[in-house]
């Protein structure tokens, strides 16, 4: 059992005129999740970050649903991106680097994760449909994006085959909760010591 002096968590409350997100994570968790953003696909996605990622997962999100899910979508990953960095800390003893490769039925992705303390996202998912349930798959690039420049990390994303959009989108998503758990593992050959030349990330 951890406690909140060693223990890699944090929340964090995001207000604004569009949205209020409460958002909390362990990052030491067995990928239990509780979520409610008001979008069915994307809890569901979110669920494959928590159990793939080996993260506990609370998020609460009211957003402007009637106009579309862009801003609930975004500030979401704007949120989460806060709360892994602050659980994250000084990045002592951290992996840093992960990588994964997720296949399901006809699709195969590839993420690849580094906190680098350098935002970047680049992402290549060419998804057969706009839309998956309730969800605008426009905006899975928004979340990673928001995620991406509040977590401080450089991230690739590839979806290398897929004819089916259900199917792109979840592998993404899980092999994105599989690099934040090789990247987000500690290192007890470099314990204390930050994975960087620099000295700092």
């Amino acid at each position: 059992m951890y406690d909140l002096q060693s223990a890699r968590i944090a929340e964090v409350q995001r207000n604004t005129k569009e949205t209020q997100i409460r958002v909390r994570v362990n990052l030491d968790g067995t990928g239990v999740a509780r979520l409610a953003t008001g979008i069915g696909f994307f809890d569901h996605m979110l669920d494959q970050v928590a159990r793939h990622g080996l993260i506990d997962l609370q998020i609460e999100a009211a957003g402007d649903l009637h106009i579309d899910g862009h801003h609930t979508v975004e500030d979401t990953g704007i949120t989460l991106g806060q709360t892994v960095a602050k659980a994250v800390g000084d990045k002592a003893g951290l992996t840093r680097y992960g990588h994964a490769y997720v296949p399901l039925d006809e699709a195969l992705s590839r993420v690849v994760v580094d906190f680098s303390g350098r935002p970047g996202l680049h992402m290549r998912v060419p998804f057969k449909s706009g839309m998956v349930g309730g969800f605008d798959t426009q905006l899975a690039y928004e979340f990673f994006q928001g995620f991406s420049n509040h977590a401080g990390v450089t991230l690739h994303i590839d979806n290398l085959h897929g004819d089916n959009a259900h199917h792109q989108c979840e592998t993404v998503f899980k092999a994105f909760g599989r690099a934040l758990r090789m990247a987000l593992a500690i290192d007890a050959r470099s314990a204390g010591v930050i994975p960087s030349t620099k000295g700092s990330l």
